[in-house]
């Protein structure tokens, strides 16, 4: 019974852990992004901010995914290698796209909160699945 117990104890802490770097995922995406994103998607029902916000908690569940499927034996060393591999998750998914933003024309944060379906989100929103690919394979 212990070992339930443990595993319960375990399995919320990197929820709460998973639950926070999604979190952080919004927040970083709102930060990126002109306007309150909350309101672009949930009022306004804007379909290039709500793909582009979904790609990066894919990403960021792939990488937690990833970092707990393979964590250490250690409990404390796999939640702070889960909680370390996310935030450079986010940290490369911002870079990319600041970087895509410079070698592209037009202000991609504005295109991608725009009410009108364009191209480029679902080109930002590849680009944080793939930066997120490429974390997790890095944790395996």
């Amino acid at each position: 019974m212990s070992d339930i117990i443990n595993g319960l104890g375990r399995t919320s802490a990197y929820g709460a852990l998973g639950l926070v770097l999604l979190i952080l995922g919004i927040v970083l995406v709102d930060v990126l992004t002109p306007g309150k994103l909350p309101k672009q998607i949930w009022e306004e029902r804007n379909r290039n901010a709500a793909l582009f916000l979904s790609s990066a908690l894919l990403g960021i569940g792939g990488i937690v995914f990833t970092s707990i499927w393979t964590t250490y034996q250690d409990f404390g060393k796999g939640l702070a290698s889960t909680a370390a591999f996310g935030v450079l998750g986010l940290l490369l998914m911002a870079l990319a796209f600041l970087v895509l933003d410079l070698v592209t024309p037009g202000k991609l944060g504005a295109i991608v909160v725009d009410p009108d379906p364009h191209p480029a989100v679902w080109v930002s929103s590849a680009c944080n699945l793939a930066v997120a690919a490429i974390v997790a394979a890095s944790i395996a």
